[in-house]
């Protein structure tokens, strides 16, 4: 909940705007309950015209929630934040991660309306990274020049949505590439040009 905290001690100012204040108020009562679950968390976000993000690192173990827009405007704090979650888990390196990738993975979750956390496979790779995955196997699937690179793609799953559920609710909002991995538990979403594989 430290993050809620910070949040509302961020984004109070005489400034904001009455839909602010109402999520501010909203997530206040949420900070103070800690056992509040993730579906009672996201009515108070979409109650406030926020959007509100989840996932756990399945490499580091990290995990997170995070209002990451208000309204149109996004929220630099969890931008920040984001971009260390979804860093080259190998290498540390970290890049500014594609916005545009935040806001399909929430029509996503609309979509399929789970009450889980994404799942992270495989978020921001480095130069490094990349070409020691491509060198393991001549057939690895990994591209020279993956999106991953740019920030550009995560590869994710959730734990309450079949596989084939979540890549067809991907392929439909035609968002960018979808890639469907199921002998390797995932699929892989970007905001490249519209593709499949």
């Amino acid at each position: 909940m430290s993050f809620i905290r910070r949040f509302i001690e961020t984004q109070t100012s005489s400034s904001a705007c009455p839909e602010r204040r109402r999520f501010l108020g909203y997530m206040a009562g949420a900070a103070a309950l800690p056992l509040i679950g993730l579906p009672e968390l996201a009515e108070a976000a979409a109650k406030a015209n926020s959007r509100m993000l989840a996932f756990k690192h399945l490499h580091t173990g990290e995990s997170m929630t995070v209002v990451y827009k208000v309204g149109h405007d996004f929220v630099p704090q969890s931008l920040r934040r984001l971009s260390y979650l979804l860093r080259d888990f190998r290498t540390g390196d970290k890049h500014h991660m594609d916005t545009k990738l935040y806001d399909l993975l929430w029509r996503l979750n609309q979509d399929v309306n789970s009450h889980n956390p994404y799942e992270i496979i495989s978020a921001y790779r480095s130069p490094k990274t990349n070409q020691a995955l491509r060198n393991r196997n001549a057939h690895s699937g990994v591209a020279q020049r993956s999106l991953h690179l740019e920030g550009a793609a995560l590869d994710v799953r959730l734990a309450d949505v079949r596989l084939a559920d979540l890549r067809d609710a991907a392929l439909d909002l035609k968002a960018g590439g979808v890639g469907y991995y199921p002998e390797s538990g995932f699929i892989h979403v970007d905001t490249g040009r519209v593709r499949r594989w």
